[in-house]
């Protein structure tokens, strides 16, 4: 049974014998955070009062002269912890100021739980269900550094095209070639149980998987997919899926990166995010319109093509995003929607008839995101679209790729560079304030954040490549 409360929490803690509990939550940019407390700590007021920690030590939360913040244990995300040696209970927190008791405006997860009740309050729907498709490299190698006077990085993976010609330990062949890695059997898929063990464990953990496989890109590109869920529960199941996929790899002594572009000329990794509107048993995107859609979900698309730029600055959040959103390759930065289409920014999937999977793929995203606001950012975007019955224009059903640039001007497209998806957000948010879902406060540290510690950083750092071009100039 699902646990529910303090007390039913307490006695999974009893049941499984559990000798330490783990308190998780997830920091602004998005990485999961932690610490333990014995057992016997563990009582239905810390539920009520919280542990304290410092949020000073904390990237894009507070400053040293105000930093004790608390965590607050939700006793329905209890779980066994899979990679602890002791037997853990672990428990997703929110984020609490000590002083006000109020919610913490920058704790993304409480950000998705507001866009959840602004979606109730409107009485447009009252759940929004997200399936993304994060796509990731195993490698089995990765070093890297930066000096004054050096930098580089060095990638390497058994399953790498580059490795064909290698004297190993011994070469036994099967490299998935360039762009070739959709989808061959093993021995070629030289990953495949280890995928199998990721996914297992994550229906473990009672997260429902739909389909496992290698990607596109050769040297151990992989997907892996989890079934929709309401906002919040896959922000929570993201999070899992980034630490056991990552603990999985770790186990057999390779390494993951969900960094969206780690290799050149090859595919990157992208996170295609379905979105679906649903009050009560009602799916509110099934029509009789373009694709099988409502009307309502053509203005979804509307307010999702409109505020594109901006929701850019959280769905695709690095520098290194926007090295996969380069025109003329296979990510989608063209601005336009059409039904099965993978060419454009937003696809109607036709695989099914059915009214209940009747949904949008929005297919720019990546995984580099924090999903709590992402999914965030593009809930707010559709329904500032519905309330303002955005108009999507007409759909574009030819293969993107090959239109002519007369007839490509007058598509709209996404930044290409995270600077002017930062801009956009600048320019560009008051659709995100409705219902204090982002607070003013929340935005301007995400975009301080952003431009101090990794725009102007990248900017200041030559490149390997520079090298190549103007040493010699």
């Amino acid at each position: 049974m699902p646990v529910t409360t303090a007390k039913e929490a307490l006695a999974l803690a009893k049941e499984t014998k559990a000798t330490m509990v783990d308190f998780k939550f997830v920091d602004f940019p998005g990485t999961w955070q932690h610490f333990s407390v014995p057992v016997s700590e563990l009582s239905e007021q810390s539920f009520e009062q919280g542990f304290g920690f410092d949020g000073s030590s904390i990237r894009g939360w507070q400053p040293i002269h105000a930093s004790d913040m608390l965590i607050l244990p939700d006793p329905k995300t209890a779980q066994m912890d899979p990679f602890m040696a002791e037997p853990t209970i672990s428990f997703i927190c929110n984020i609490v100021d000590p002083i006000t008791g109020e919610p913490y405006s920058r704790d993304p997860r409480h950000i998705a739980q507001k866009a959840e009740a602004y979606l109730q309050s409107t009485g447009i729907g009252d759940t929004a269900y997200f399936g993304p498709e994060a796509e990731f490299f195993i490698f089995d190698n990765i070093r890297y550094d930066q000096s004054p006077n050096e930098g580089f990085y060095h990638i390497d993976s058994v399953e790498g095209c580059w490795n064909s010609g290698t004297n190993g330990s011994p070469n036994l062949g099967y490299k998935p070639r360039y762009k070739e890695g959709y989808f061959p059997v093993s021995p070629t898929d030289a990953h495949h149980d280890i995928r199998t063990e990721m996914a297992l464990t994550l229906e473990r953990l009672g997260i429902r998987i739909e389909a496992q496989h290698h990607e596109v890109a050769t040297a151990g590109q992989s997907e892996i997919d989890m079934r929709f869920a309401s906002l919040v529960e896959m922000g929570d199941n993201l999070m899992w899926f980034k630490y056991v996929v990552k603990n999985i790899a770790r186990r057999y002594n390779k390494t993951v990166t969900f960094m969206p572009k780690p290799l050149f000329d090859d595919n990157g990794s992208g996170m295609h995010t379905h979105i679906s509107l649903w009050k009560g048993n009602t799916p509110l995107f099934a029509g009789d319109r373009y694709g099988g859609l409502s009307e309502m979900a053509l203005w979804a698309i509307g307010g999702i093509l409109k505020h594109a730029p901006a929701i850019c600055a959280f769905t695709n959040p690095t520098t290194n995003s926007y090295r996969r959103l380069v025109p003329g390759f296979e990510a989608p930065i063209n601005l336009a929607y059409s039904s099965r289409n993978r060419s454009a920014a937003i696809r109607i999937p036709m695989y099914s008839s059915s009214p209940k999977a009747k949904r949008l793929e929005f297919r720019t995203p990546d995984p580099s995101c924090n999903g709590y606001l992402a999914f965030s950012v593009l809930l707010m975007a559709a329904l500032d679209g519905i309330k303002s019955k955005a108009d999507p224009g007409q759909p574009l059903d030819k293969n993107i790729y090959g239109l002519s640039p007369e007839e490509l001007k007058h598509v709209a497209k996404a930044p290409a560079s995270l600077e002017e998806s930062l801009q956009a957000l600048e320019h560009d948010h008051e659709f995100l304030l409705a219902g204090d879902v982002f607070t003013r406060d929340a935005i301007a540290t995400w975009l301080e954040y952003k431009w101090g510690h990794e725009v102007k950083p990248i900017r200041l750092r030559p490149v390997p490549y520079e090298f190549a071009l103007y040493y010699d100039c």
